[in-house]
């Protein structure tokens, strides 16, 4: 599973081939969630609020990208690392 982007010890992660719908794994000191990309929503797991908000934000920022990158895992392409927040 790729690391896409890595910030406050937030990691970032796409699954090749993973199940729709088009979604990204975060995680966080032993937390784990799944974000729905299109909406931002949690699809499982759970986070810190602190850091969930940050990934959140994050996220939104980048959705073009993290669409690009799901593209690009479905046709086992090598992804593309996506700047993390400062």
């Amino acid at each position: 599973m790729p690391c896409v982007s890595d910030f406050y010890g937030i990691a970032i992660y796409m699954y090749y081939n993973d199940h729709a719908p088009p979604h990204f794994h975060a995680e966080y000191g032993g937390d784990e969630v799944e974000i729905d990309i299109s909406g931002l929503d949690v699809l499982r797991g759970e986070m810190k609020r602190r850091a969930l908000g940050l990934v959140l934000e994050w996220a939104q920022l980048h959705r073009d990208e993290l669409l690009t990158d799901w593209e690009l895992a479905r046709q086992g392409l090598p992804l593309q690392t996506i700047e993390g927040l400062e």
